[in-house]
This record gives structure tokens, C-alpha cells and sequence, in this order.
């Protein structure tokens, strides 16, 4: 393969990336997915390829696809201990952000309600939402009608409602509230912490250390504010286990102010904190080694401030 041809796959390289991680909610099964796809275009007749940009989309939004529906996926997701692949601000897979609907599309509580979606469905809604593609262009990539791309995206919107967070957060606005959930958690006083969540307030985590085998939900702010606590408080067994005492760190993860449990400038840990209003909304605690590959190279390639806490 000449250099121009590698270099014309490269120049899309992150744009087909980040459609993958939206089709996906994984990192990692989108690097795999675009790689998969340059030995396509490597294996491909050229000269039948007019418009190698619309070429590369369709075989990356289908190969995607082809991942949703496998067995293996299927099951992984079927028995609830799935969530999305964490990204740190400034990440390039993190794709378009000029339209709120581009910012929320990688939002975790977006990525997780695109779980309700057939595959069709899913890409629709990535193609149209976060791509802007217009209906044609949607039915030639998933090889559909235009009715039953409008049809599909209408399902779609509905099943994935607003979710009304604030998605427009800069680095200093999301150390504000973290320092603020992090000084309420660490003070033992459970009414300070209280009265930073809504009254509707939800969350999720995969344990400590990601050893759950299921996901746990917290459907109460009450049990949310215990499980914090809980993680606040370390012990010579947490510690051991952790391997050391991490510092925290905040961040914006997807979007989302975000805390991240860092150790030996690898990343162990990360709480993203949903945002609606001036509380939070939704708290996410992320810590399975598999998930957090991607953000720890990001977060060891850039500068960044001082930790909340120095050693947990």
C-alpha cells in the first residue's frame, strides 16, 4: 500500500474512531473496530471506491454493528455488568463537540440509555446526532430506506429521553463541584453531602476495584451517600488491596465533572458526577482495570494540577 493511501485512512482515523466508540461505548472495541477496518482498505480495489471518506464510514458503522450483534457481546451486556469506557477531556475519540447533541452523545448517562436501542437503531442515532448525516446518506450506510432511517431515528429520540445535564463544563467549573463532593464525603458529616445531590439522585458502580460481577445500583441518595462514605473511609485491607494509597484528582470525564483515584500515575478509579442544575444527579464509579486502559494513557500524556487529596 502506497504512502498516500495510508495517509488518506489516517487523515479519518480519529473521526471513524470516535463513531465506533459511540456505536460501542468501548475504547478498545473501537480501536479494534478501525483497525479491522484499514485491513479492509488495504484488501480493497481502490478504483471503485469514489468517495473513500462515505466508503470508510459504512464499513466502520457496519463492522460496529456486526460487534453489537455477536453472541459474545450480547451476553456480556445481557448479564448486567456492562457500562461504557471512560474518556478524559481532550481525548480525540471523543469526536465532534460543536452541538449540544454532539457533547451529549458521549456522555455516559447517553451511552448507557443507547443500551435500549437495536443496533439499527443505535447507528441512526449516532449518523444522525452526533455526524449530522442526513437521511439518504444514513440509509446508503446501513443499506435501509430513508422512511425506515426516520422511523428508526423517531424510536430512537424516544427512547433516549433528554437527560438534562450539564454538559458544558470547563476544567476549573468541575474542580468547583468536585472539591465540593470531595470535601462533603471526606467530613463525615453525611448531611453536607446530602444536600449536594437531588432528590432523584441514582448510581451505579462495578465495586471496588471492579470486582463486582454485577453492577451495583444505588436507587436512593441516602444509599448513595453510604456507598461514598464507605469509599472514603480507607483501611490497611483497602490499601493493600489497592496496592498503595492513590490521590484524587479532578477531572472532566465525558463531558462530566469527574474524580480520579490515581496511583503511580496510573489511573485506579474514576467517579463521574452528573450534573443537572446546581446538584448532582447521577453518580458513576468506574475501577475494572479493562475499562480504564485508554483514559490512564491520556491522563500519563498531560499535564495536571495538584490532587484534592495527596494520599487516600
Amino acid at each position: 500500500m502506497d504512502i498516500a493511501t495510508v495517509a488518506r485512512f489516517e487523515a479519518n482515523r480519529s473521526r471513524l474512531a470516535s463513531l465506533a466508540y459511540r456505536l460501542l461505548g468501548s475504547a478498545a472495541d473501537a480501536e479494534d473496530t478501525v483497525q479491522d477496518a484499514f485491513l479492509r482498505w488495504q484488501a480493497a480495489d481502490r478504483r471503485y471506491v469514489e468517495v473513500p471518506e462515505a466508503w470508510l464510514t459504512k464499513i466502520v458503522t457496519n463492522l460496529a454493528l456486526d460487534r453489537l450483534r455477536s453472541a459474545k457481546v450480547r451476553h456480556e451486556r445481557a448479564v448486567g455488568a456492562w457500562m461504557p469506557e471512560p474518556l478524559l477531556d481532550g481525548d480525540p475519540m471523543l469526536g465532534p463537540a460543536d452541538t449540544v447533541e454532539q457533547r451529549e452523545s458521549v456522555t455516559l448517562a447517553v451511552l448507557t440509555l443507547m443500551e435500549r436501542l437495536s443496533p439499527v437503531e443505535r447507528a441512526v442515532y449516532v449518523l444522525r446526532e452526533a455526524f449530522s448525516y442526513s437521511h439518504g446518506e444514513v440509509a446508503e450506510i446501513l443499506d435501509i430506506t430513508e422512511s425506515a432511517s426516520q422511523q428508526h431515528l423517531h424510536r430512537a429520540r424516544r427512547r433516549i429521553t433528554a437527560t438534562g445535564n450539564s454538559i458544558d463544563i470547563d476544567p476549573a467549573a468541575a474542580r468547583r463541584i468536585v472539591e465540593a463532593f470531595v470535601e462533603a464525603a471526606s467530613s463525615g458529616r453525611t448531611d453536607r453531602l446530602i444536600t449536594l445531590l437531588t432528590a432523584d439522585a441514582a448510581g451505579v458502580s462495578d465495586g471496588f476495584l471492579g470486582r463486582a460481577t454485577k453492577l451495583i445500583r444505588y436507587s436512593t441518595p441516602a444509599h448513595i451517600v453510604s456507598a461514598v462514605r464507605a469509599g472514603f473511609t480507607p483501611s490497611p485491607a483497602k490499601r493493600k488491596l489497592a496496592g498503595g494509597s492513590p490521590s484524587i484528582h479532578a477531572a472532566v470525564v465525558n463531558g462530566c465533572p469527574a474524580m480520579l483515584a490515581t496511583l503511580d500515575d496510573r489511573v485506579v478509579g474514576v467517579t463521574i458526577l452528573e450534573i443537572r442544575g446546581d446538584k448532582i444527579a447521577g453518580v458513576c464509579g468506574i475501577a475494572a482495570p479493562l475499562r480504564l486502559g485508554r483514559i490512564t494513557e491520556r491522563w500519563q500524556s498531560q499535564e495536571h494540577g495538584a490532587p484534592l487529596i495527596e494520599s487516600w
